[in-house]
């Protein structure tokens, strides 16, 4: 169900994000974020002059390369357009994501390294969203090797919403050994 009609309104800024999950023929992963900000007006730009209307004030892309485990192997990330010359000297700084692992504080540990004059707002803006695709990307495989496996661990993604909480009905029917909630009466 979509949101409710709006009020009269005129469009002034769209901010585009999209992120791909991709499996290489080498066994890696690779997550590419693409983000772009255009403006619904022309506008003068002291290092760019006029910018169009729709044309991207901002422009990133990002690519990690992971394994099965979550390791950033490689990271690539390219500026096209910006408001400032300088803003693309920061691409390399991204490099020092590589031997980090998403998971449970990758966010925070990104805001830490990149956060301020360290960074780009924008990159680091787009990289959640990224974490998040990398996520949905390799669960599949991940739940098919543990589903396969022996192994009788909690299934990490218990918790992480309301949805998967421990002790609701998802859990209850998928996860049963892992149920948290109350134990339904039977009828007598």
């Amino acid at each position: 169900m979509p949101l409710t009609p709006a009020q009269p309104r005129t469009p002034y800024h769209r901010r585009t994000i999209e992120c791909r999950g991709y499996c290489r023929e080498d066994g890696l992963w690779d997550i590419e974020g693409h983000l772009v900000d255009t403006k619904s007006y022309d506008f003068d730009n002291l290092y760019r002059g006029k910018i169009a209307a729709g044309a991207p004030l901002h422009e990133m892309w990002i690519r990690l390369t992971i394994d099965e485990d979550f390791l950033v192997r490689e990271v690539e990330v390219v500026t096209d357009a910006a408001p400032f010359v300088s803003c693309s000297d920061i691409t390399g700084a991204f490099a020092a994501l590589k031997g980090l692992r998403i998971g449970g504080g990758f966010n925070r540990k990104v805001r830490e390294m990149f956060g301020g004059k360290n960074g780009c707002t924008h990159l680091v803006d787009l990289l959640g969203p990224m974490a998040t695709t990398a996520y949905q990307t390799l669960y599949p495989i991940r739940e098919r090797k543990a589903s396969t496996s022996t192994s009788r661990e909690r299934p990490k993604v218990i918790d992480t919403c309301h949805a998967l909480a421990a002790d609701g009905e998802v859990v209850r029917n998928q996860w049963p050994d892992f149920y948290a909630g109350p134990v339904p009466v039977e009828n007598e």
